[in-house]
């Protein structure tokens, strides 16, 4: 089989809430859903983009005089030396399967010393399955995890989870309507693959975002809690509230942060609920 190759937007090194021990976090581009509290939005796209720290600009026109493309940007980076203040860059770099895993593999003896491994993030890193699935492979034998939100072909989700050692999984609405409006994507899909992953056996953590006027009601903790009541390899429930400074980057990106939920609300958080269904719970 040739090289797989696939686009990855950050490397996380000493990464300590991404799985067991001391990791690295692999952050893959693209993402099947539109969360409307997403504090990752370069990881949307599949695509290589450019980022701007618009807040600083000078507003000189180098960058325009540089760009062959006009207003037209093509992320090609020929703006990004023009810039005086280095306020550009591309959000985005691509590797072979072989030669991702040999740059990840070099803090090898660093991480198992300290029980950790590898963990694949995004974006979604189920979007780039082959490239996942390919990069898994040639790590067998370290520590394997991903976080994802589970929106995965389902038969694709069964190889990948055969590379793993450990998964964390995002439930963000038991509901499917609410997760529709809140997340572009009804959660079927999402709900199929979490029940191959309780019968899978491998260990799991469910992690909540928890988002003020969205998610965070006792409704919605209580049907989670009845989605894994009793599933021996779940090892605990996550709730990570809301954080204010989620919208930081999408001006970066070229979007615009403008959330229909009470943003400057702190979440309501209730980890008693799944604790009485026998859920070990927290915060984090």
């Amino acid at each position: 089989m040739g090289a797989v190759t696939g686009t990855v937007f950050d490397i996380k090194q000493l990464a300590v809430f991404d799985g067991p021990g001391i990791r690295t976090t692999v952050f893959l581009k693209g993402c099947p859903l539109r969360c409307a509290w997403c504090h990752n939005p370069e990881g949307l796209t599949a695509q290589k983009q450019l980022m701007v720290s618009v807040g600083s600009c000078l507003q000189c026109g180098e960058c325009k005089r540089a760009c062959p493309g006009g207003d037209s940007c093509t992320a090609c980076g020929s703006c990004i030396l023009a810039c005086p203040l280095h306020l550009r860059k591309i959000c985005g770099v691509d590797y072979t399967d072989e030669a991702l895993a040999e740059k990840l593999l070099r803090n090898r003896d660093i991480l198992e010393k300290n029980g950790g491994g590898i963990t694949f993030s995004g974006g979604e890193p189920t979007m780039q399955p082959l490239f996942l699935l390919a990069v898994l492979r040639r790590l067998r034998g370290i520590h394997r995890a991903i976080e994802t939100c589970g929106y995965c072909e389902s038969e694709m989700f069964k190889a990948i989870l055969s590379e793993l050692d450990y998964v964390l999984m995002d439930i963000k609405l038991a509901d499917s309507v609410a997760h529709k409006k809140w997340t572009g994507k009804d959660n079927g899909l999402i709900l199929q693959n979490l029940e191959i992953l309780k019968e899978s056996g491998i260990p799991f953590t469910v992690r909540i975002p928890v988002i003020p006027g969205v998610n965070d009601s006792d409704r919605n903790f209580e049907d989670t809690a009845g989605l894994l009541a009793g599933t021996r390899s779940l090892e605990k429930v996550e709730l990570l509230p809301y954080h204010r400074t989620a919208g930081a980057k999408y001006s970066m990106v070229g979007r615009e942060y403008r959330p229909a939920f009470p943003k400057d609300r702190e979440p309501y958080i209730n980890t008693g609920i799944f604790e009485r269904y026998g859920i070990s719970a927290g915060t984090i």
